[in-house]
């Protein structure tokens, strides 16, 4: 298998007798989640997904990624959650954190829409001065309130910088297949559309026409992406904990739940994988948050983190936390630490080694630290950071995800706490039909 699952370093924690107690309910709920009997069984288009997506608009995608090449410098991604991690952490993981720095033949991809921030807002546009520009708006109704104002701003830009064919051209929208705002305006403009799909929910969405644009725009090879997640979506179905790394993943980890532990802290040694750091984060937080249930999802970049945050965990970690660090075998773009003269940095004795013996030298010694202080370790371990492997753990972890949730005795497609803060927000804005919550809200806050 391309991934996997080490929970070696916990066992102080949960031992083996831990897992074979919760391995018969983790089967049950694998068989729950592919039976589709289990709570929120309208929203399991992601599981077949790298076998059964829609072939031509997977080539559409294609075609729209080197229009935008070709006529762009910079591609806006208009989305919020899942309509906006996804994309930039598979961008990130597979190019690099400073893709926007680097890139040459493909155009800069600036995100905006996943937040109500003015200032980002005006930098995303400064940015745009003097730059051939496309738009991809990716929202199910087109009337999410943070990507519908960015949306606001950046069609008109594009309509008043181009004729109405030209800019017709350069807005794609990735939007409900046949209903909504967005829809019908996307019908009515003439504007290039994909599908959000009514069975996959945001924050499984990363492999429809949601992640797949912005990933192909920026140069990464898509069919790669999807044959990964293939191959997981073939391997990853033993009901055998040994056998099954995504099964023994979700069971360990309810284990530390069953143990008290209130977080779960995801870990990795590579600055490009922040942003999948936070995707994971939107991926468990969301599915599991709910009913006063569930681990709330931290992340760290170490080394970067533990000269903030280590103290922490390695001395208070151990009876809150424990870590998943996603680590990769082999480096893509080593580098070779040279002898310095007069050794005044006193690091000659690395001379001739490769950076990333010292980057997982750092990895041991902090896996050994963390255990020793109580922190359970566990490693989910790829063989490197390139678009297979990156499509296979995207698969792993939503399946375990999933597993995980109906584990837990919650539905993990669901968000329902996510509509309160907007309810609120539009009673304080006095949107019609809001007016009798008005006053109330601002009594309580005071105003």
């Amino acid at each position: 298998m391309s991934v996997k699952f080490n929970a070696t370093y916990s066992e102080s924690i949960v031992s083996a007798s831990d897992i074979n107690n919760i391995a018969p309910k983790a089967v049950d709920a694998m068989k729950t989640l592919m039976s589709a009997t289990g709570e929120g069984n309208d929203f399991l288009g992601w599981i077949n997904l790298p076998r059964d997506y829609d072939k031509e608009e997977f080539s559409r995608i294609k075609k729209s990624a080197e229009f935008i090449k070709n006529n762009a410098d910079v591609l806006i991604v208009i989305g919020i959650g899942g309509s906006y991690l996804g994309a930039r952490a598979v961008i990130e993981a597979c190019k690099s954190a400073n893709y926007n720095l680097l890139a040459k033949d493909t155009p800069q991809i600036l995100f905006i829409g996943n937040s109500i921030s003015p200032s980002s807002l005006n930098d995303i546009v400064s940015l745009c001065e003097g730059k051939d520009v496309c738009v991809n708006v990716i929202s199910k109704s087109g009337t999410t309130t943070e990507p519908a104002i960015a949306f606001r701003v950046f069609r008109e830009l594009i309509n008043s910088k181009y004729s109405p064919e030209e800019a017709k051209k350069r807005i794609f929208c990735t939007t409900d297949a046949n209903k909504g705002t967005l829809k019908e305006l996307a019908d009515k403009e003439g504007y290039e559309t994909f599908v959000v799909p009514d069975d996959v929910g945001g924050r499984f969405s990363v492999l429809t026409a949601v992640g797949l644009l912005p990933i192909a725009v920026a140069g990464i090879d898509i069919d790669a992406l999807m044959n990964g997640a293939f191959d997981a979506m073939n391997e990853l179905c033993s009901e055998n904990l040994d056998e099954n790394p995504c099964l023994k993943y979700a069971a360990v980890r309810n284990c530390f739940y069953n143990k008290g532990k209130k977080l779960e802290c995801f870990v990795s040694y590579e600055p490009d994988m922040a942003m999948f750091n936070e995707w994971l984060k939107q991926l468990f937080g969301e599915s599991e948050g709910k009913d006063g249930k569930g681990l709330f999802p931290v992340s760290c970049v170490f080394s970067t983190d533990l000269h903030s945050l280590g103290q922490y965990i390695q001395e208070s970690g151990g009876e809150l936390m424990f870590e998943t660090v996603v680590s990769f075998k082999n480096c893509l773009n080593d580098y070779v630490i040279e002898e310095q003269e007069g050794n005044i940095d006193g690091l000659n004795f690395l001379a001739g080694e490769k950076m990333s013996l010292v980057n997982d030298k750092a990895r041991l010694g902090t896996l050994l630290a963390h255990t020793n202080g109580g922190v359970g370790n566990l490693i989910v371990e790829a063989e490197k950071k390139a678009e297979y492997e990156i499509g296979y753990l995207i698969y792993f972890f939503e399946k375990a995800c999933a597993i995980s949730g109906y584990i837990l005795g919650v539905n993990p497609f669901n968000q329902p706490g996510v509509e309160k803060y907007k309810k609120n927000m539009f009673a304080l804005l006095g949107k019609p039909g809001y007016e009798s919550e008005k006053e109330n809200l601002e009594k309580q806050l005071g105003l």
